[in-house]
Parts: C-alpha cells; structure tokens; sequence
C-alpha cells in the first residue's frame, strides 16, 4: 500500500526559506518516477490547491502564485519529492501536502486538481510570521 509522509514544515518569518521533503513507500523498487506527484496546500477555510507536480515523463509544471519562489524537486531511487520554498510570506501560511496518482498515469493536460490523486500525505503545517 502507497504511504505518503511529509515533514519539513514549522515557523518562519517572512522573507525565510524553508524545505518540504515527502517520502514515499509501497512503491516496487524503481517506479516512483512512473507516478504523477506534486504538492498541494490549503489554507484554513480555502480550497486545497496545487502548486507544482512531476509528470511521468518527467517534465514539471508549476502554479504561477509560487513561479519563482519555489522549487520542485524529485529524487526516484529515494522514492522522494522535495519543495523548496522562497521568499515565504504570509499567504503562504498553509498545510502542505504531497500527493501522488496511480502508477503509468500522466498528470494530465489540465491543471492537475485535488480529485485527480489517489495518495496523500497527513500534510505537514508552514506558518509564516510578519
């Protein structure tokens, strides 16, 4: 069974840099890169929203609100995803997740939405202070 775990997250002030590392398990050896990953986060009374994903093909998209600031990045013999965040803000302030499709499935030619996944971390928590 796919299990997705994140960490990483805590408090920041505005301006600071933080990492989100998510790893992942119940993968076959050498296939994390035939999933389409990414990262979501959702602020409190907000929709869950995607920010950035890995395609099968390898190629990534990002969601113009962090163009810039933060990085993907994805590492499949650690069957591990990374978001390197930025100049955070204060809207940035957020639970973060992880999520992941079945495996051999693209992330699609539309922007990738929260019922498009089938795994999902607990979600790690990012504060950021003023």
């Amino acid at each position: 069974q796919v299990q997705l775990v994140e960490s990483g997250g805590g408090s920041v002030q505005a301006g600071g840099s933080m990492i989100l590392s998510c790893e992942a398990s119940g993968y076959p050896p050498n296939t994390f890169g035939w999933h389409c990953v990414g990262w979501f986060r959702q602020a409190p009374g907000k929709q869950r929203d995607g920010l950035g994903f890995f395609d099968t093909n390898g190629g990534i998209r990002y969601a113009e609100s962090i163009l810039g600031r933060f990085t993907l990045a994805r590492d499949n013999a650690k069957n591990s995803l990374y978001l390197q965040m930025n100049s955070l803000n204060a809207d940035d302030t957020a639970m973060y997740f992880c999520a992941a499709k079945r495996a051999w499935t693209s992330c699609g030619s539309n922007w990738p939405l929260e019922g498009d996944f089938d795994y999902w971390g607990q979600g790690t928590q990012v504060t950021v202070s003023s």
